[in-house]
């Protein structure tokens, strides 16, 4: 029987494997271990493959890919409703070789070691950041604990640490004892930040997608090579306004009966490009309201009637669409003449 679609369910050490022909009757339906996945799909004539878009589908994809098969990535969400009954890895393979059948359904682009690699990079940094925050959050309640308040920002705070003053001089030694390892730490987690910075920025420079996209105001290095390694593929959207309601941008829609309705953002997607993206908005309204110029008066007229947050999120679904325009046609960012 010849194989033509294939359901494979990932997981960590067992692999379910649902194949059917083309008139579509089952032709396969067996389980692989780890070390079997390579081989089963080297001997296998070049088949459809569809995978669920979780941990560890985009390399699977590649391995699998190069034996000449086509794979095809879809969401864990878009996958369920083929789920019939009980779910376990018979039916979950079952459902992902239904799935990858139907010509609506929507797939994800496989990424490539390096986009993965440049994500890692923002991860690990993310992490630090967050540890790093919660170190000195750590070092302020201590302090608090004995009359001392220190100042806001991790500079400030490493600097008021270093400097002698009357007040720390009274601590007891048990309180230094216990705040030494703990500000050795809050500065070694800054070097750390700072070389996968480094490491971000030569990225950056070497990638001419996310030098283009630092031309975009409220784009930065962190934000342009983010957007550069996440979006694998920008023409899989149809529209800026498409690849803005993938991030989550968009207002959620619960319309009835001729009635819409529509309520707060979304939030689908990836939150992590979706909150550089708010903050990076932030930036420019806070220097539209300095500056007073032409080309940013529609922000401060928008600033009249919402909440600066408001404004922060729509500026934000106007820079994805602005950065799906760059992407998909190469070009550099021309502002407007007011």
């Amino acid at each position: 029987m010849q194989i033509t679609m294939i359901g494979l369910d990932l997981a960590k050490n067992v692999f379910q494997v649902h194949g059917i022909d083309q008139e579509g009757k089952v032709g396969v339906r067996r389980s692989l271990r780890r070390s079997e996945v390579v081989d089963y799909f080297a001997k296998l004539p070049p088949c459809l493959v569809g995978i669920e878009a979780c941990a560890t589908a985009h390399h699977w994809a590649r391995e699998i890919g190069r034996f000449g098969h086509t794979v095809r990535l879809m969401p864990p969400a878009y996958v369920k409703p083929y789920v019939k009954r009980n779910k376990n890895d018979i039916a979950d393979a079952e459902a992902i070789c239904e799935a990858v059948t139907r010509p609506n359904m929507r797939f994800v682009a496989v990424k490539t070691a390096a986009q993965q690699s440049v994500l890692m990079l923002h991860r690990c940094r993310v992490l630090l950041v967050r540890q790093r925050t919660m170190l000195a959050n750590a070092i302020r309640a201590h302090l608090a604990e004995f009359g001392i308040a220190m100042p806001q920002g991790i500079r400030t705070l490493l600097t008021a640490l270093n400097v002698p003053k009357n007040e720390m001089n009274n601590l007891p030694d048990l309180v230094r004892i216990a705040l030494t390892p703990m500000t050795a730490s809050l500065i070694e987690l800054g070097q750390r930040i700072k070389a996968l910075e480094i490491e971000i920025a030569r990225e950056h420079r070497g990638n001419e997608t996310s030098r283009r996209l630092e031309t975009i105001p409220g784009f930065g290095v962190i934000t342009s090579t983010a957007m550069a390694a996440t979006v694998a593929d920008p023409t899989a959207f149809k529209s800026g306004r498409e690849f803005a309601a993938w991030l989550g941008l968009t207002p959620r829609e619960s319309s009835s009966g001729g009635k819409q309705r529509l309520g707060s953002i979304t939030k689908m997607g990836d939150g992590y490009l979706r909150t550089l993206l708010v903050v990076g908005a932030t930036a420019v309204i806070r220097f539209a309201r300095e500056e007073g110029s032409a080309k940013t008066a529609w922000i401060r007229k928008l600033m009249e009637k919402k909440p600066a947050k408001v404004v922060a999120v729509a500026l934000a679904n106007k820079m994805a669409r602005i950065a799906w325009a760059l992407m998909t046609r190469g070009e550099i960012y021309r502002a407007i003449p007011a």
